[in-house]
């Protein structure tokens, strides 16, 4: 995604190029409407990673803090990769899934409102 300076005379180094994360990449993850985060999370994965790994591990380890994550029912969730529909496949690595460095995936649990309702 590119990004724009505000003055046009701006020069810097970028940080958060790719190989600057030792073999990872940064994939961002968000559920939408649980406003218990306030944004997408940024996982430092392996782009050899498999989705199930990304799931049940790394996600659990940040989302399962929220009080509905329990109640996923991981047949109705919707993906959005990059603002796109997705299906994620579990057994395979996100690199051949087009998640790569600094992609937006987005989940979307249509029977889970966020606590106490707070995303309607």
């Amino acid at each position: 995604m590119p990004i724009q300076a505000i003055t046009p005379d701006y020069h810097g180094e970028v940080r958060d190029r790719l190989e600057n994360f030792h073999g990872n990449q940064l994939v961002y993850v968000g559920w939408d409407r649980h406003l218990l985060f306030c944004s997408a999370v940024a996982f430092p994965l392996a782009p050899d990673t498999r989705f199930a790994q990304l799931r049940d591990e790394a996600m659990a380890g940040v989302f399962g803090l929220h009080p509905e994550w329990a109640q996923v029912d991981w047949g109705r969730v919707s993906w959005l990769l990059d603002g796109e529909p997705f299906e994620p496949m579990l057994d395979r690595p996100l690199n051949e899934q087009g998640i790569g460095h600094k992609s937006l995936l987005r989940m979307q649990t249509p029977d889970l409102k966020g606590f106490q309702s707070a995303g309607v």
